[in-house]
C-alpha cells in the first residue's frame, strides 16, 4: 500500500490510537508541554517501586443489593486492551516485578466491547479476560488477579497458573453460601457448584491460593443459614479469607429489605466465622513448614510468596533482603497469619 501511495505515512490495524500518534510524531515532533512531559510512561505510582496495581475496567453490571458502585461509577467501562498493555509494559521496564490486576469486576473484561479485536505489538488481541491474562502473562513479572467474579469462563485462566504464566492466585467473593441470602443479595446462588469448581481447580493446579471475601449479618440472616455458610467455609477450606459485618450503605437496596440482624448478633457471628477460619488458615501454613518458597521482597525482612497480596494477606518473615528482588526461603515456622524463615 505505500509503495502504491508513497504519501501515507504508515499502515495500523483498527484501533491502533497509539500506532497512528507513534507514525505522526516521527514526522511531526510533538510539541514541548511543561505540564505532562516531565511525567514519567509509568504515569505517577503510589506503591513501592517493585509492584504496581493495573486497573483494567471501571464500574460494574452487576446490582448486588448491598452495593452502590453501578449508582457510582455505572456499568463497566473496559480499557482498550492496547492502553492496559502499553501501561502494563511501561512498569515491568521500569522496575516493577508484580502487577495486581483491579477492576470491579476483572473477569468481566471486555464484555461491554463484545471482546473486539485490538492491537499491540502489530498483533491482533481479544479484549477479554483470558487474552489479558495471556498477555500479561508474557511479560516476566508476578500476575495477580483480585476481584474475580466466578463465571464460567474463569475456568480457562487456571491451566495458565499450572503452567507458571500468572501467579496461582485468584480473588474470588463469594459474599455468603446461603442459596437464600444469596438471591437476597443478587449474588450466585450454586454452593455445590461452587465447591466442584474449587475441586476441580485445585485438581487442575494444586499450588492455587484461594482468598474470598464474606458478608455475616445480612438482612434476614437466620442462625440457620449462618451455619450454612460456616459448612461451607469447613467444605471449601480456603487460604484466604475476609469477614465483614452487614453494614447499611446509603442508597443499597439491600437497606429496604425485613428483619435486620441485631449489631451485637452481627459481631458475634463475624467473630466465629473468624475463629473457623483461623483454623483452616493456620493448618494450611504450618503445612509450609519445611519447604523453600520464593518471595518478592517487599522491605528487609519481609516479604511474600505467590500466595501473599500486599497488605490483605500474610508475609514471609527472614533475615535480610533488600526491597524489590526475589529470594529463596526455607520456612521453619508458622503462626497464625505468618510464615518465618531463613534465605537459602
Amino acid at each position: 500500500m505505500q509503495k502504491a501511495h508513497p504519501s501515507v505515512l504508515a499502515v495500523t490495524g483498527p484501533h491502533d490510537t497509539d500506532g497512528v500518534m507513534q507514525a505522526v510524531h516521527e514526522h511531526l515532533p510533538k510539541p514541548h508541554d511543561p505540564y505532562t512531559d516531565l511525567i514519567p510512561d509509568i504515569g505517577v505510582k503510589l506503591t513501592p517501586k517493585h509492584y504496581a496495581y493495573l486497573k483494567v475496567s471501571e464500574g460494574c453490571n452487576h446490582r448486588c443489593s448491598f452495593c452502590i458502585i453501578p449508582s457510582m461509577r455505572g456499568d463497566l467501562v473496559s480499557r482498550p486492551i492496547s492502553e492496559v498493555m502499553l501501561e502494563a509494559g511501561n512498569l515491568v521496564k521500569a522496575g516493577v516485578k508484580e502487577l495486581l490486576v483491579i477492576s470491579q469486576d476483572t473477569s468481566a473484561y471486555g464484555v461491554d466491547v463484545k471482546y473486539r479485536t485490538g492491537f499491540f505489538g502489530g498483533k491482533p488481541l481479544k479484549t477479554n479476560f483470558i487474552g489479558l491474562c495471556r498477555s500479561l502473562g508474557s511479560l516476566g513479572a508476578w500476575i495477580r488477579l483480585h476481584y474475580v467474579y466466578p463465571y464460567p469462563h474463569v475456568d480457562e485462566v487456571i491451566p495458565l497458573m499450572a503452567e507458571g504464566k500468572i501467579l496461582p492466585y485468584l480473588d474470588v467473593p463469594f459474599q455468603h453460601a446461603s442459596p437464600r441470602i444469596l438471591r437476597l443479595m443478587k449474588r450466585p446462588a450454586s454452593t455445590e457448584k461452587v465447591l466442584s469448581r474449587l475441586r476441580a481447580w485445585r485438581e487442575a493446579c494444586p499450588d492455587i491460593t484461594l482468598r474470598s471475601t464474606f458478608i455475616v449479618g445480612f438482612p434476614g440472616e437466620t442462625e440457620a443459614e449462618f451455619s450454612e455458610l460456616l459448612n461451607f467455609l469447613k467444605e471449601a477450606q480456603l487460604d484466604r479469607v475476609g469477614c465483614f459485618a452487614y453494614s447499611p450503605v446509603e442508597g443499597a437496596a439491600a437497606n429496604d429489605l425485613p428483619a435486620p440482624v441485631a449489631e451485637e448478633v452481627k459481631e458475634e457471628r463475624r467473630a466465629r466465622f473468624m475463629a473457623v477460619q483461623e483454623k483452616i488458615s493456620s493448618g494450611k501454613l504450618q503445612a509450609k513448614v519445611g519447604k523453600v518458597v520464593k518471595v518478592l521482597v517487599d522491605q528487609p525482612g519481609v516479604g511474600r510468596s505467590s500466595a501473599d497480596a500486599p497488605q490483605i494477606d500474610g508475609v514471609v518473615r527472614f533475615k535480610g533482603g533488600k526491597p524489590g528482588e526475589f529470594a529463596e526461603i526455607l520456612i521453619q515456622r508458622a503462626d497464625e497469619h505468618d510464615l518465618h524463615g531463613r534465605r537459602l
